[in-house]
């Protein structure tokens, strides 16, 4: 279904599970997880068909941000960071959600860190899963390099720094199946509806100057910050400068061995024992920690 979240604009979403479930003679509400997908360019259908696990546990809502996937096509002065991260406040506002999760993959991190600048006290909790802070070419390069060898390395300067369709081929032949260490499910890539202009916009405008860890620092609430230790694109070493910005009363932190971009694909038991502690209502600012994932 679409949504209208401003006159105008509409974004598509999908809701799986119950808001309210029985329990005795009473409803109890359910926590609202959002999934921010990644990209930019691309839509939420990577985050299935995993987090439907998670449906016992919160009522889980998949949309695709402003202009992506199966929302409504929107000009390109609105694919911004900011304009999207406002965005999630409007969709709770249009579907009634208060303090919900957010979790934000790759550049749907890149949202969520804007989110929680513009809006600390809007969510209840949040996940920053395989993301970055700033562009790091040269640590994107060298773990592509390392991963792939020159071929890789070459491949991922050419298109960070000359985002377009020829570069983008190269990418994917000889970048692309080094994002993640285990085999992607092979139905996947026709799911998605791949938006490249968005894609190649981002990267020449907003990417090569972002730094968001100025606006971390006021976080009010729960972060979950999770990374693969094989991840090329946003490296260990990002995710790290992340926890660093945060306050320490209330981060979490989860690295992940042998696994690469987006734990869920590369380790799913390891991710789902992490994110269901996180994402139980039990576990509050001061009892949802675990220890480091094997």
């Amino acid at each position: 279904m679409r949504i209208e979240i401003q006159p105008g604009v509409r974004l598509f979403v999908d809701i799986e599970g119950l808001g309210h479930v029985p329990e005795g003679p009473e409803l109890r509400e359910k926590p609202t997880l959002i999934l921010v997908h990644g990209g930019p360019g691309f839509d939420h259908t990577a985050f299935r068909p995993f987090f439907s696990r998670f449906a016992d546990l919160c009522q889980v809502v998949y949309f695709d941000l402003r202009g992506h996937g199966r929302s409504d096509p929107r000009p390109a002065d609105e694919w911004v960071l900011d304009v999207f991260a406002d965005d999630i406040v409007r969709l709770c506002e249009a579907l009634g959600i208060v303090n919900p999760i957010v979790l934000g993959q790759s550049f749907g991190g890149f949202v969520v860190q804007r989110y929680l600048a513009r809006h600390p006290q809007h969510p209840g909790k949040v996940v920053l899963s395989s993301t970055s802070h700033h562009f790091g070419l040269e640590r994107k390069i060298q773990r592509f390099g390392a991963l792939g060898g020159p071929a890789a390395a070459d491949a991922a300067r050419a298109f960070w720094e000359r985002p377009g369709a020829d570069t983008w081929a190269l990418y994917e032949k000889h970048c692309r199946h080094l994002y993640n260490t285990q085999a992607r499910n092979p139905n996947a890539g026709g799911w998605m509806i791949f938006k490249p202009e968005i894609l190649f916009a981002h990267t020449r405008t907003e990417l090569p100057s972002m730094d968001l860890r100025p606006g971390l620092a006021n976080v009010q609430c729960p972060v979950l910050v999770m990374a693969g230790e094989q991840d090329p694109v946003t490296p260990l070493e990002d995710a790290q400068e992340i926890v660093a910005a945060l306050p320490a009363q209330w981060v979490q932190f989860e690295r992940f061995a042998g696994v690469g971009h987006g734990a869920w694909r590369d380790d799913p038991e390891a991710a789902e024992r992490v994110l269901r502690a996180f994402l139980s209502p039990r576990a509050q600012s001061g009892d949802s920690r675990m220890p480091d994932a094997p």
